[in-house]
């Protein structure tokens, strides 16, 4: 890692973030002692000190007096934190990142659906109805698919009338629209699975029924893992936008 290009405890905090993330400093090691670290960014002591309490707030370091700054085991990082899961995409996904969103998903998104079919609003409808239009034209790799499927499953979370499953949706967006991104169709056939899978979701809505909006979003989800997981297995360790 380079020296830090102009003041700010933040940039600090990113790079020394983004190096925990991408096993630069190892799980239960201690950083590198002050003086080493303020030769590598080139900041004052005050800046640095502001970093690792930021980081620390994350859950990512633990200060000790006398024993020094540890990086902390993977389990006590706040995945729920933008910068963290940020952080952890930028340095790629595995079938385990997609495991464990897939699992935070399921445990949400069929309960948001169910909500949404009891809640629902016109502008509701409207908007999961024009998502599932801008999913059907975009076909193939088109980008604009992901984009519309994000939009989906952001407005499935507004329409659940429940201020925490909106804030689940609006903190994972990053992670959402890399598996978005992953698993977009490739074929005519796969595209209107997708789609099609989407409207299903809308319909069960729009007809107030719970228990099939829920069932629906299920398939949703499970699809997409899989087809993410495909995706990430015939390119591992690939950058992903």
């Amino acid at each position: 890692m380079g020296r830090v290009e102009g003041p700010g405890h933040a940039r600090v905090a990113r790079m020394l973030g983004t190096g925990i993330v991408a096993g630069d400093y190892r799980e239960g090691e201690a950083l590198p002692g002050e003086p080493a670290l303020l030769a590598r960014f080139g900041v004052s002591r005050t800046l640095l000190r502001e970093a690792i309490k930021t980081l620390s707030a994350k859950g990512l370091l633990e200060a000790r007096t006398r024993v020094g700054t540890r990086v902390r085991e993977r389990a006590a990082w706040n995945l729920f934190d933008r910068d963290v899961l940020a952080w952890t995409i930028e340095g790629g996904i595995d079938a385990r990142f997609l495991r464990d969103l897939a699992e935070i998903r399921l445990a949400v998104e069929p309960a948001a659906a169910a909500l949404a079919a009891e809640r629902r609003t016109a502008a509701d409808l409207e908007r999961l109805d024009a998502c599932v239009t801008d999913m059907r034209a975009a076909a193939g790799l088109d980008p604009a698919f992901a984009r519309a499927d994000l939009a989906f499953h952001l407005a499935l979370a507004d329409a659940s009338g429940n201020v925490f499953m909106h804030s689940v949706g609006a903190v994972t967006e990053a992670a959402l629209a890399v598996l978005f991104q992953l698993s977009r169709p490739t074929d005519p056939q796969e595209h209107a699975v997708a789609w099609r899978a989407h409207a299903a979701i809308a319909a069960a809505i729009r007809a107030g029924d719970p228990p099939a909006a829920a069932a629906a979003t299920e398939v949703v989800v499970r699809d997409g893992l899989r087809n993410s997981a495909a995706a990430v297995e015939r390119a591992p360790g690939a950058p992903y936008p």
